[in-house]
């Protein structure tokens, strides 16, 4: 049996229900239990705002394994556009008949799947069946006159919003608490799986980017190994949704986001049923800090202390000071090549930081520090080990990275086989891997004495010619995509 939460901005809409509706700030604070039941979340929060407490409660209900509606992919998928130009859209079959302007609402809103308006039951229904959320706000601008469909009807184009709760009219919330509470007792369903295609590659890079993922001889030693193990490699550095249908494989060589392109080209990679690494899954596990450190916590991955807060109250600092001593790592959830990630000294710094930074995200984690003369970084790939480093840290510096003006400075590195790693090391890459998916990860580990600390899981980890490839040279580009070949034949046409 499940225990269904159900997390809201406002509580006193559902004041007169026995539903089990609780705030962002409970949900973050009290769970996961121990020896809790098996749970799902409904979330009816505003997950419009990108790192909304909307937003974070999916992402947080994923990371503690509650099964939850709506799905990160989703809120993502319903601010998903082609280069931010409008809502998106909802196909709807030709046959379907819409009503003449003046009978046409404004809006149509979609509680669950289900629409008070009968007429509207199957554009509810389909809305739902493609975007799995709570509650959809519809609108539909209807075409012109000569345009109209094979049964003479005139031809709607549906856009799609996600709205929490309170945007719901108040004419409509008691039907929506009635559809509430219906779901409740009913079965989640997921999405059906897209059709399956099969064997040329595309490898997305950026020649732009300062500190790209793999430099132009990597590049090329991919597409080498690519055609070693017959597929056909093309490298790209500008690639439409709509055009990621002609590959039956997909290799992101670019800084991944969230809220970019690269996740919006691999979510349509998905949808055509490419083999696709990064895949959205790791893509949003990895980008996001607060989802790895919960994941950790609920996981048992050996991590540094930390915490998250949505507060620069002085109170807060002073518990942050008392819990984790100084200094304090403080990170934006979503950082790369130490970017958006700083060491505070004392509580001044803290609050000035914690300031800044809240102002761009609900979350800042704040971790404990841990001094390292260098970290690990275990690569894996379908859940294996499959290369190791030593990364030192910067010259006068706490980091790996040291970014000045236009200019950045690492440490130096060493390349070894896996199996020269201490044995801590390579279990926690294993386990850390584990809680992002089976893809190609970059693990970050520090090792003080006995204690092995995982800092975090890269989903686009560095591949550079005579750095992570050092040791086993071409075999490494052909491991991967041995990997890539492997899923191409289990997944057939």
């Amino acid at each position: 049996m499940h225990n269904t939460l159900i997390v809201a901005d406002d509580l006193s809409p559902f004041a007169q229900t026995s539903l089990n509706v609780i705030t962002f700030d409970s949900y973050l604070a009290d769970f996961p239990k121990l020896n809790e039941p098996k749970t799902r979340v409904i979330n009816l929060c505003d997950t419009g705002k990108y790192l909304s407490q909307g937003y974070y409660c999916s992402l947080l209900a994923q990371a503690r394994k509650h099964g939850v509606l709506p799905a990160v992919k989703t809120i993502n998928d319903l601010r998903m556009t082609d280069e931010g130009h409008g809502l998106p859209r909802l196909s709807l079959p030709d046959t379907f008949i819409w009503p003449d302007n003046e009978s046409l609402p404004d809006a149509i809103y979609v509680l669950f799947g289900q629409t008070k308006d009968q007429h509207f039951a199957k554009v509810a229904e389909v809305a739902f069946r493609y975007y799995p959320c709570p509650i959809l706000k519809l609108t539909v601008h209807l075409a012109g006159e000569n345009a109209v469909t094979s049964t003479g009807g005139p031809i709607g184009v549906v856009e799609c919003e996600a709205i929490g709760f309170n945007d719901v009219p108040a004419s409509l919330q008691g039907f929506a608490i009635e559809r509430l509470q219906a779901f409740t007792e009913s079965h989640w369903r997921e999405r059906p799986q897209s059709k399956k295609m099969r064997w040329d590659m595309a490898i997305l890079v950026n020649p732009d980017e300062t500190t790209p993922p793999s430099d132009k001889k990597a590049i090329s030693q991919f597409v080498k190994a690519a055609h070693n193990v017959g597929i056909n490699a093309e490298v790209v550095s500008h690639l439409r949704p709509d055009d990621v249908g002609h590959y039956d494989a997909l290799l992101i060589r670019e800084t991944t986001a969230i809220d970019h392109h690269t996740y919006r080209l691999a979510r349509a990679a998905e949808r055509e049923g490419l083999v696709v690494i990064d895949d959205t899954q790791s893509i949003l596990r990895c980008c996001n800090k607060v989802f790895l450190q919960d994941a950790f916590t609920y996981q048992q991955v050996p991590a540094p202390q930390s915490q998250f807060v949505s507060s620069h109250e002085d109170s807060v600092c002073e518990k942050l000071i008392s819990d984790l001593g100084l200094p304090l790592v403080l990170k934006l959830p979503e950082s790369s090549f130490s970017r958006g990630v700083y060491k505070v000294e004392d509580a001044a710094e803290l609050k000035a930081r914690l300031v800044e930074m809240l102002s761009a995200s609900a979350l800042v984690l704040v971790q404990e520090y841990v001094y390292t003369e260098f970290d690990w970084r275990i690569g894996m790939l379908g859940g294996k080990p499959i290369y190791a480093c030593k990364y030192y840290m910067a010259r006068n510096h706490w980091q790996i990275y040291n970014h000045k003006g236009d200019g950045t400075d690492s440490g130096d590195f060493a390349t070894m086989p896996t199996f020269e790693v201490p044995k801590a090391v390579l279990q926690a890459a294993t386990k850390a891997a584990k809680v992002v998916g089976n893809g190609l990860y970059g693990v970050d580990i520090k090792q003080s004495g006995n204690k092995v600390y995982v800092i975090e899981v890269n989903d686009n980890p560095s591949i550079d010619s005579g750095v992570e490839d050092k040791y086993l040279g071409k075999a490494l580009y052909e491991l991967i995509m041995q990997e890539f070949v492997n899923r191409l034949e289990l997944r057939g046409r």
